[in-house]
């Protein structure tokens, strides 16, 4: 009976100190209703009924425990009733402060734009969904053009999902699809919509980029996050997102752009993008291209640009695009000297093909930045987070989650990459079982965070760019874009404004004395960092909610990387074996 049900994990013995005891063999953990007892223990104990422990274990990873207290099987007995979480591995991991902290993660509205949210699992109990957003979420109000950035784009589902699209009167699809495919989006789109395919000037690349910029009345709303426009990624994965309003800069009055315009218009200026002619209310009729997205006021953005174009770059372009772009603005960046030599984490969804002469230039880029007394921070060692055969077996998808982490063997199976390999643990978000999407790199050390990318950039040379020609030269294949969270200084207010609210707050996120905010810098910290302003209200504490847990565990010697054309015939929790006959993804970012 137990056979044909399905396995989530095990109930594996503790010491004292709450590690799993050494060569200790767990207790079978299966979905549903387990009755566990003295003679499903490996160790006689009578103190321990015939069925002493009942544990429901949900698919979510989460299980309810009642215990005999006495010891006697009676019915009549008090219960203890306690809902724990079902870690990774299955141990049942007691309450702590940290054990489902993105429940506390509650951000005031006005502070949404300093920090990014993870998007809504079904299947998740509502504590793993606490401050999660959906697509509806997102696009909203009365929108009056739409630019819609992606790799993959499912139009149908797209416009059943938010059905406010069927209303926008415009909108300009930027996509990385081909054939077929391009064919069923055309006769699946809104009147007035336009497709546009960005050029690829050199082979392999892919545009890769998932953004989105919605026009309305009173703004624009920029949104980057890290899904595709499909029902398996708004749904089934671990993923990110960050927005922010912006108002209509004064057309009499127009300021300085700031480095967030400058980097966004020449992004959009790199995509070729056609001139979408359209009546808007109280500018006429104008051509919605790169430029028009200069009438906006991006002084209060509240993070960095990171993007990728594909090319040669070289000149004033070397520093422009890519990790040399990331290397530049964090060279320009001061940090605690907590920071020093502090350790860098890689998570992402595909990995390319990779040499250790590549990952040192990359390390140099994400090392860049100065010590408060002003010396470099110095080379951090690097993790990659990435999930094990195990974890995509188990996973909520079962082996299907491993069409979207698209790597074959020849990539994974390098003998250096064996020192980065970390496992992807995500119980304090609730996502053990939700496979991750999203794609992050940061520095840390502990809970604080020197730095945050949120982007849609895999490990690859395509996506980050390579250094040639005595490193005079940098080689990108694809289009990328990333948000770039970093400690800046506060601005007084702008944080607040809405496209879609009236009468929205400008204020935004300020320390104690609003008046006077110089001098106050924003902490990035994840969930399960203190998030609480110091004392001295010289810095603003903010919670980014990482969705793994920090510092990465090394693999065990059991672990293995997955790669999706291996075969694998134990079965998954859906009793598939893989490779399915069904394929969603191609490779992205080989």
């Amino acid at each position: 009976m137990a056979e044909s049900r399905v396995k989530v994990g095990f109930l594996a013995p503790i010491k004292n100190n709450k590690k799993e005891a050494d060569n200790a063999s767990g207790v079978p953990i299966f979905e549903g209703v387990n009755v566990i007892g003295r003679n499903d223990l490996s160790v006689s104990d009578k103190r321990v009924s015939r069925k002493h422990i009942s544990l429901t274990a949900r698919p979510d990873g989460s299980a309810e425990v009642v215990v005999d207290e006495l010891g006697n099987g009676s019915n009549s007995l008090v219960t203890v009733k306690q809902v724990d979480t079902l870690s990774r591995s299955g141990t049942i991991v007691g309450s702590h402060d940290n054990l489902e902290a993105i429940r506390r993660f509650r951000v005031d509205k006005n502070e949404l734009p300093l920090t990014f949210r993870l998007m809504r699992v079904q299947g998740l109990p509502a504590w793993a969904n606490s401050s999660s957003v959906s697509i509806g979420d997102v696009i909203q109000g009365n929108v009056l053009v739409a630019v819609l950035s992606n790799y993959m784009v499912d139009m149908d589902w797209l416009i059943s999902a938010c059905p406010i699209l069927r209303k926008i009167p415009h909108g300009l699809v930027i996509h990385g699809e081909s054939g077929a495919r391009v064919e069923h989006m055309k006769k699946s789109m809104p009147a007035n919509w336009v497709l546009h395919r960005p050029p690829l000037p050199i082979s392999y690349g892919t545009h890769h980029s998932k953004a989105m910029l919605l026009v309305y009345l009173r703004g624009v709303r920029i949104v980057v996050h890290t899904a595709n426009l499909i029902y398996v990624d708004w749904n089934n994965k671990s993923q990110g997102l960050w927005m922010q309003d912006f108002p209509w800069k004064d057309q009499k009055n127009l300021s300085r752009p700031c480095a967030f315009e400058n980097d966004l218009v020449d992004y959009l200026n790199a995509l070729k993008l056609p001139d979408v002619s359209v009546n808007l209310p109280g500018l006429g009729n104008v051509n919605v291209n790169a430029s028009f997205f200069k009438k906006f006021d991006y002084s209060n953005a509240s993070v960095r640009l990171i993007a990728s174009v594909p090319g040669y770059h070289a000149g004033s372009n070397l520093k422009k695009w890519g990790h040399m772009k990331l290397r530049t603005i964090l060279q320009e960046c001061v940090f605690d000297k907590e920071f020093r030599g502090s350790p860098l984490v890689y998570q992402f969804s595909s990995l390319g093909s990779l040499d250790e002469k590549w990952m040192a230039e990359l390390a140099s880029s994400m090392s860049s930045g100065l010590s408060d007394d002003k010396t470099p921070l110095g080379l951090g060692k690097a993790m990659i987070i990435w999930p094990t055969v195990e974890d995509v077996r188990c996973s909520l998808e079962g082996y299907a989650a491993g069409n979207a982490i698209p790597s074959p063997q020849k990539n994974i199976e390098k003998d250096f990459l064996k020192k980065y390999w970390a496992r992807w643990k995500a119980d304090h978000t609730g996502r053990g079982r939700a496979m991750p999407h999203i794609k992050t790199f940061t520095r840390y050390n502990g809970q604080n965070l020197a730095w945050f990318l949120l982007t849609s950039a895999n490990l690859s040379k395509a996506a980050w760019g390579a250094l040639q020609k005595n490193n005079s030269q940098l080689m990108i294949r694809s289009y990328e874009l990333g948000v770039l969270f970093l400690p800046s200084l506060i601005k007084g207010e702008g944080y607040g404004f809405s496209c879609t609210e009236n009468g929205g707050s400008n204020q935004g996120n300020k320390c104690e004395s609003s008046r006077n905010a110089e001098g106050c810098k924003t902490k990035p910290v994840t969930l399960c960092g203190q998030g609480k302003r110091s004392p001295d209200s010289s810095s603003a504490v903010i919670q980014l909610p990482v969705p793994y847990e920090l510092p990465p565990q090394p693999y065990k010697h059991e672990d293995i990387p997955w790669s999706w054309d291996r075969r694998y015939q134990k079965k998954d929790v859906y009793g598939q074996v893989w490779p399915l006959h069904v394929q969603l993804y191609t490779d992205q970012d080989s």
